[in-house]
């Protein structure tokens, strides 16, 4: 099972490239937002490489970044969402930008991505959007994944919105602003916010979530 290259890219025929790895030639598969991030042709490049193997065709899907490859992951769970239509929903936004279209359910933001009709969009929304919840306390500001063993409420200080002087709450604030909602519509989701010893910031984001608009 392929689950990484690094060689040389010589080839693009988007979706498909050709990664030249000591000489052997591997087509691989990859979205056109890897594609824009892509180095020139003959410069190294690696990929993230998922393996789909089938009885008469094995191919290969390439990333970039951990971020769009974890969002993938997450997208072939999906009913009838294969790995060819993962990368053509993932061809529409950057990973963020897609995990809070569904995190906030937004469904005709989502119908709005070529190929996604709407009853693709609701199978995102109602099987993805609490993973794609926690994946945006997972991801800062800048779209990047916190070090594994950083907890949420630990991570660094948000840049956006006033402190409430409870890290939590700050957390959400910011992954609402994360998620598209304005800084006003935030802090009015977070204002009221049961905070108890037992609470999660998953949970807490959840609660915001019930009372922002669609």
């Amino acid at each position: 099972m392929i689950a990484r290259l690094d060689g040389v890219l010589i080839e693009r025929d988007p979706p498909h490239l050709t990664v030249d790895c000591n000489g052997v030639g591997y087509d691989v598969v990859v979205s056109a937002y890897t594609l824009a991030g892509l180095p020139a042709d003959g410069e190294r490049v690696t990929l993230r490489i998922f393996t789909h193997a089938l009885e008469s065709k094995l191919t290969l899907f390439g990333f970039l970044e951990l971020q769009e490859r974890t969002l993938f992951d997450l997208l072939i769970t999906v009913k009838n969402v294969g790995p060819s239509t993962a990368i053509a929903i993932l061809s529409g936004s950057s990973p963020r930008d897609m995990a809070a279209l569904i995190a906030r359910e937004d469904l005709v933001g989502l119908t709005r991505i070529k190929g996604v009709g709407k009853k693709t969009a609701e199978l995102l929304v109602v099987e993805l959007h609490e993973k794609c919840e926690e994946l945006m306390l997972r991801w800062d500001a800048d779209g990047n994944l916190r070090p594994a063993g950083i907890t949420v409420g630990a991570a660094r200080p948000l840049r956006r919105g006033k402190s409430s002087g409870n890290p939590m709450v700050d957390e959400v604030r910011g992954a609402l602003v994360g998620m598209g909602w304005s800084p006003n519509e935030a802090e009015a989701a977070v204002v009221d916010l049961a905070v108890t010893a037992e609470a999660t910031i998953e949970g807490l984001l959840r609660q915001a979530l019930r009372s922002m608009p669609r």
